[in-house]
């Protein structure tokens, strides 16, 4: 398999991206659920919440990766002749969103941690896996910045989501029911 994209198929560096974020973000939802609803211990949920930081900047490091990469490789594998074009419309919507998101999640988890007023309070830093700190531009913090940011990024997490739910299910629709190699081009085929 060649590393670069073609007309038939995705490369393997397309690939590697596609499903090492596709991990990431399904552990960061989990673990974002994980913690704020069965955690009660406020150390553990603290050691949790560094952990989703630190994996949240790695997704926001691949995203940016991903997208210079998506530059670099213009060529892409077009449409299976008899998707109809609506569907091809709802699926490119649908990648922009995912996109769009993965940028938004780390983002807004970032902004709102750094704006709690409680990180100023206990002295507490946002670390990226305890090597070094994230910038905090509310010092001290602003709980009405911290509410808005938190406020997106839930409501980001369930778009996320309903979105990833969507195009997994389009994904095995297309190998299933259509019999073609949409999903194939992206794991094993070609």
């Amino acid at each position: 398999m060649q590393a670069v994209n073609t007309t038939e198929s995705w490369g393997w560096v397309t690939r590697l991206i596609h499903w090492v974020m596709a991990v990431l973000i399904l552990f960061q939802l989990g673990m974002g659920l994980y913690m704020t609803n069965a955690v009660d211990d406020l150390l553990r949920q603290y050691s949790l919440t560094q952990t989703h930081k630190s994996w949240g900047f790695v997704v926001f490091v691949l995203a940016v990766l991903r997208i210079m990469w998506r530059l670099v490789q213009r060529k892409s594998p077009g449409r299976p002749g008899d998707t109809p074009v609506w569907q091809w419309t709802v699926a490119e919507v649908t990648h922009k969103i995912l996109y769009l998101m993965m940028f938004i999640m780390p983002l807004s988890g970032w902004a709102m941690s750094a704006a709690s007023p409680n990180q100023d309070l206990l002295n507490m830093k946002n670390m990226v896996f305890g090597v070094w700190e994230m910038p905090d531009p509310w010092v001290p913090g602003v709980k009405s910045v911290e509410a808005f940011f938190a406020s997106v990024h839930w409501f980001g997490a369930l778009l996320l989501t309903a979105i990833l739910l969507a195009h997994a299910g389009a994904a095995i629709k297309h190998h299933l029911i259509n019999r073609d190699d949409v999903l194939k081009r992206m794991t094993y085929g070609r």
